[in-house]
């Protein structure tokens, strides 16, 4: 990655309809969101159109990952904030990074600005992922932001009709301690 490639996190936008109706309806991602039906055009719109309101009220967020100089080149991926408890001020974290813009970066980058948007300006105390145990450049990519691993679920995911284990990584916020 060159200097001059810096991601930033935006708000979802109509423009982004199509690419996140591919993700959404992608059976080979299916697994990362429990996902186990198709989801229309429309409900992505409706989605989209209410960003506007208040994370305590959705309790979740979802930021476009978009590659910038002088302005937008390319929307790499997302990076979600989801199942947000305001009471003990925690939430999941995901993110999404297209095939041809992995391993430059980019991923990192997201992570790191949503962590610190997380403990900053949201003030959560935690969050949390979940890993399948073969997907080991995710689980490298949050160690690297130093997530931990705090569990393990044996034969939570059944992908491609073989049982999958995964991890559950956690990130609390030592500045609030």
């Amino acid at each position: 990655m060159n200097e001059s490639e810096k991601i930033k996190l935006r708000a979802p936008e109509l423009s982004d309809l199509n690419q996140l109706f591919s993700w959404e309806n992608d059976v080979e991602l299916w697994h990362l969101s429990n996902t186990i039906l198709p989801i229309s055009r429309f409900s992505i719109e409706q989605y989209i159109l209410s960003e506007h309101e208040d994370f305590y009220t959705k309790k979740q967020a979802r930021f476009m990952i978009s590659l910038f100089n002088e302005k937008e080149i390319a929307c790499l991926g997302a990076i979600d904030l989801f199942d947000f408890d305001p009471k003990n001020r925690r939430a999941g974290i995901g993110i999404l990074i297209e095939e041809k813009y992995r391993k430059k970066g980019y991923a990192s980058q997201a992570l790191a600005q949503l962590i610190e948007h997380s403990f900053a300006t949201l003030n959560l105390h935690q969050l949390h992922c979940s890993i399948l145990v073969s997907n080991v450049e995710s689980i490298e990519l949050f160690k690297r932001h130093k997530f931990s691993i705090i569990g393990i679920r044996k034969e939570w995911i059944l992908l491609n009709n073989e049982w999958q284990d995964e991890y559950l990584l956690q990130l609390i916020n030592q500045k609030l301690m």
